[in-house]
């Protein structure tokens, strides 16, 4: 599907906090989700380069430290939110300008710390994020086996607008 083909819906998404957001996940750790900074680079790095083979989707993150370093790098164009349980970073999420007004998301929370709250804390803090930045329009992908992946992204206001080979298309207005 073209960028001009996609579609939006006509509701706006909320309500959404801006980070930075602190809470219990559900194992009882206490997490914060901070808007990225530069001195995060490294926490983040060895986040991505622990990151379970088994938990990668559509090729990412990357499976080697050079390839996740170049990776990341890359993302620090757009919007970028990080989740903390102490001093290690525990997940990420990022909009990446799309070039047509609209940015692509895509998150990633640590196996150690999934199924627990996080991701969907992250999330919203990083369409919160957007929103204070200027941010209107959100699409993604997301593999259509993944089920907790696409309910997490319904339950905060993406709807489905594709659905190509194994993808499902997903978008949200800000």
């Amino acid at each position: 599907m073209s960028r001009s083909e996609r579609r939006y819906p006509d509701e706006r998404a909320g309500p959404l906090p801006e980070p930075p957001v602190s809470f219990a996940d559900g194992e009882g750790r206490e997490i914060e989700i901070r808007p990225y900074e530069d001195d995060d680079f490294e926490a983040v790095v060895e986040m991505y380069v622990d990151f379970d083979s088994a938990d990668r989707a559509q090729g990412i993150p990357p499976a080697t430290e050079s390839r996740v370093r170049e990776w990341f790098e890359a993302l620090l164009d757009g919007l970028n939110v990080v989740a903390w349980h102490g001093d290690r970073a525990v997940g990420h999420a990022t909009l990446v300008p799309g070039g047509d007004d609209a940015y692509e998301l895509a998150i990633f929370v640590h196996q150690d710390y999934q199924r627990a709250g996080i991701g969907s804390k992250l999330i919203r803090a990083l369409l919160g994020h957007g929103r204070a930045n200027g941010v209107e329009k959100v699409w993604l992908t997301v593999e259509r086996w993944n089920r907790a992946a696409v309910g997490l992204y319904e339950s905060v206001g993406f709807e489905t607008y594709g659905t190509e080979s194994f993808e499902i298309e997903m978008s949200l207005k800000l």
